[in-house]
């Protein structure tokens, strides 16, 4: 990975994932894995199919930003709360069935234990 920068993985329902990859995210690792997971009726998010799972992604050196889906997020709420490194950043994103939640985004909670509640104003 020398002089090449790091990539962004995205997780998430069908829809969300296919705007991602046409916006050009899409990439394959030296070992063809892909950096984007498509989730929904059928497949589970937790079950890791050869690297493709938050842990999988959270594993790759190459993977420097994740993106998921609040509402994946929340299906698999233990392992995205067990992330305490800096780098892969998970953010939580909306999807077109689930709007975003505040109150339910790990980062946010966490932003918001290093501040005092008078200086959120």
């Amino acid at each position: 990975m020398a002089g090449r920068g790091k990539l962004i993985a995205v997780m998430g329902d069908e829809d969300t994932v296919t705007g991602f990859l046409l916006g050009g995210i899409g990439e394959l690792d030296k070992h063809r894995r892909p950096n984007f997971l498509v989730v929904g009726e059928g497949n589970e998010p937790g079950r890791d199919r050869g690297g493709l799972s938050v842990v999988g992604f959270l594993a790759r050196e190459d993977v420097g930003m994740i993106l998921i889906s609040q509402a994946l997020a929340e299906q698999i709420r233990p392992a995205v709360a067990a992330h305490a490194r800096a780098l892969p950043a998970v953010l939580e994103i909306p999807s077109k069935d689930h709007p975003y939640d505040p109150a339910r985004d790990s980062v946010l909670r966490r932003a918001r234990g290093l501040f005092a509640p008078d200086e959120l104003r």
